[in-house]
């Protein structure tokens, strides 16, 4: 399995959104298409046809905030 599936399966799985590693999620959506602007400690994601941009912020422990994943998970669905 690829690590782009990997990450994918964990993203839309819903029972590990307190994680997964914020640099897995970076690499997952750059990916999939979209351009990541970083403005200090935000890293922002766009994606021509997408409903909206994605913000991502680090946790203290390196890994993407529940919440983040579950707007991703939602603009994937």
């Amino acid at each position: 399995m690829s690590k782009e599936l990997r990450i994918l399966k964990k993203i839309l799985s819903g029972n590990s959104d307190a994680n997964i590693r914020f640099d897995e999620v970076c690499f997952f959506l750059k990916k999939e298409g979209f351009i990541e602007r970083i403005s200090g400690s935000h890293h922002i994601f766009v994606k021509e046809n997408a409903a909206s941009l994605i913000n991502l912020q680090k946790d203290k422990d390196g890994k993407a905030k529940p919440y983040q994943i579950k707007q991703i998970r939602k603009l994937l669905k």
